[in-house]
């Protein structure tokens, strides 16, 4: 059962990652060089593994069902607890807002297109928000058994998409030297959002259990799928197209259009359209569970069928209304997710872990040290310097 699990929670953490904005990252790492884009989705990778750890080392002198909420408050007092709800709240209202907003336009498009209706869009976001709400009322166990299908078909679709794209990768486009050096930093916080899986870890823990082993497997394993799967993606998008080329795509659209015209088959676009509505499931699942554990813990709400409902209406209500009668205002708000991630996923972790082995409690410790905890904090400094800087117009906004 342990072992069931265990892959389950796993696909959750890869499924949570590997959302929309994967087919983002080849736009991001335009100009930057094939070489470049690898070493930096390979660092962002290995900073977020790390951090990821650092929850398991606080996780194991807490509850079973700590969530964020609980783990602030005891290392960091009341203003942590603050913080880390508002960071939690700010960014995962904002995610499931735009997932209602976009992933039921989609599928409104579908039934009009499959049974000749005429519904608004509107609709579609009712029924996409009622459907992830009933499956993660239902459960983790619920979760981890529609995500295991999904992203059982998501892998299937990747794979059929690289088996049609492969024949047309160039080895010298990958030699390529970068052509705009300062591009790097428009690509970090694009980078940095595309392995954020965080929020879901308290779930995991739950449905796990405190055995640290192997959830840090979990943790390895379920944040190293997605790397393999983007560099794969980068091998071929970027072997396909020179970086000038990549650079001229006019974003996703442009993208998608020229590698299925390049490989003359327009399946590579019924391909990629049908992997980002899974993406977004997988990601809508993963991010409204962490978001239903944290309004659990946070309100002391138990596991009665009338707890998890009213849990469910906090969670599902407020981004559903934003979805349907202020889209644009969250859509917005995710401009500031790179900030909200580093808060979330750097920064709470490295003060929390750092309060705790000060206490000297023992147990599980990730390796590395204060000098670990310092290089993780200064990342987490460049990424929101990046963004900043982004906002502020000094660096071009991409992906």
């Amino acid at each position: 059962m342990l072992k069931n699990k265990t892959i389950g929670s796993m696909l959750i953490v890869a499924g949570t990652t590997i959302g929309a904005g994967m087919l983002a990252l080849p736009i991001a790492s335009a100009g930057l060089g094939f070489t470049t884009a690898l070493a930096l989705i390979i660092s962002i990778w290995a900073l977020m593994t790390y951090t990821a750890l650092l929850m398991l080392e606080l996780h194991q002198h807490a509850d079973r069902d700590a969530t964020l909420n609980t783990l602030a408050k005891s290392w960091l007092g009341k203003r942590g607890q603050y913080l880390a709800n508002f960071s939690v709240m700010f960014l995962f209202y904002a995610l499931c807002s735009a997932y209602i907003a976009g992933g039921g336009a989609q599928l409104q498009e579908k039934i009009n297109n499959g049974f000749s209706l005429d519904i608004a869009p509107q609709v579609g976001s009712i029924i996409l928000a009622i459907v992830i709400g009933t499956v993660v009322t239902l459960g983790t166990s619920k979760v981890d058994k529609l995500n295991r299908v999904l992203f059982s078909i998501k892998i299937v679709v990747l794979a059929s998409l690289f088996y049609m794209l492969t024949p047309y990768v160039h080895g010298q486009h990958l030699l390529e030297m970068p052509i705009e050096q300062g591009l790097i930093l428009s690509a970090i916080p694009v980078v940095f959002t595309s392995f954020g899986f965080h929020g879901s870890i308290p779930s995991i823990v739950k449905y796990v259990g405190l055995d640290i082993k192997t959830l840090r497997r979990v943790m390895i394993a379920g944040a190293a799928l997605p790397l393999v799967i983007y560099i794969f993606w980068q091998l071929i998008s970027q072997g396909m197209m020179s970086q000038a080329e990549l650079l001229k795509s006019s974003g996703l659209p442009g993208f998608v259009a020229s590698i299925a015209s390049i490989a003359n088959n327009a399946a590579v676009a019924t391909a990629v359209n049908l992997f980002a509505d899974l993406a977004l499931a997988t990601s809508f699942l993963g991010v409204s569970l962490g978001l239903f554990d944290f309004f659990a813990d946070a309100f002391k709400k138990g596991d009665g069928n009338k707890d998890r409902i009213k849990t469910a209406l906090i969670t599902f209500i407020p981004p559903l209304g934003f979805a349907l009668f202020y889209p644009q205002g969250f859509i917005m708000a995710l401009g500031y997710a790179a900030i909200a991630l580093v808060v979330l996923a750097v920064f709470l972790p490295v003060a929390m872990v750092y309060k705790q082995r000060s206490s000297d409690k023992g147990g599980y410790t990730v390796r590395g040290g204060n000098f670990g905890l310092a290089v993780a904090a200064l990342c987490g400094v460049l990424i929101i310097s990046a963004q900043g800087m982004q906002m502020a117009g000094l660096i071009p906004a991409i992906g």
